[in-house]
């Protein structure tokens, strides 16, 4: 008896449901629509971060020796009595990208930058993850994404390491976060 119950229930409810579709086919063709156009849209993005990263230029060398590298920076921030900021990422990086363009492109900040700091992109890719290198720092990237700063005086010595996503501005960069960020971390002129 129970069973029989049982598949009556299951049968009125199955047949309940399957009218209920037949009565909205409209809903149906609204629910397709909108995965298309949420598709349609996604495509669009990608498309035109695609376009956009085409044209920026691209600091990061996979080939570098980012540990002789950085020890050159070292040795001319000792005499220019400048820091050394190291933007860690990669070409494939969107965001990295855009920084990198930010800076170099804003007179504001490239002076600030130009007077204070010696400038090193630290490549991260499959290409060369800098393994030794990001492990000497602590291994940002893993933190906090990329692009991640890290900042070192001019013995070399880290002294600070930034998330870029406070720094961010619509699909951009905030010229007064960027223009504080590079501000306080700056060497202190005696």
């Amino acid at each position: 008896m129970k069973k029989l119950l049982l598949t009556a229930f299951l049968g009125l409810g199955f047949l309940g449901f399957s009218q209920e579709l037949k009565d909205k086919p409209e809903a149906r063709e609204t629910e397709k629509a909108l995965l298309v156009k949420t598709d349609h849209a996604e495509l669009d993005a990608k498309k035109k971060a695609a376009e956009e990263k085409a044209k920026l230029p691209k600091p990061y060398n996979p080939k570098a020796d980012a540990e002789k590298d950085i020890q050159a920076l070292i040795a001319k921030a000792k005499k220019e009595k400048k820091n050394i900021i190291i933007q860690a990422g990669g070409n494939w990086c969107i965001w990295c990208l855009r920084f990198n363009q930010f800076v170099q492109t804003t007179p504001e900040l490239k002076n600030i930058v130009d007077k204070n700091y010696e400038y090193y992109h630290l490549n991260y890719s499959p290409d060369n993850k800098n393994e030794k290198i990001f492990a000497k720092y602590g291994n940002p990237g893993d933190k906090f994404g990329y692009p991640v700063f890290i900042i070192l005086d001019q013995n070399g010595k880290m002294i600070h390491v930034q998330q870029s996503d406070v720094l961010e501005q619509d699909k951009g960069y905030s010229l007064e976060k960027t223009k504080e960020f590079f501000k306080q971390w700056a060497p202190k002129k005696s």
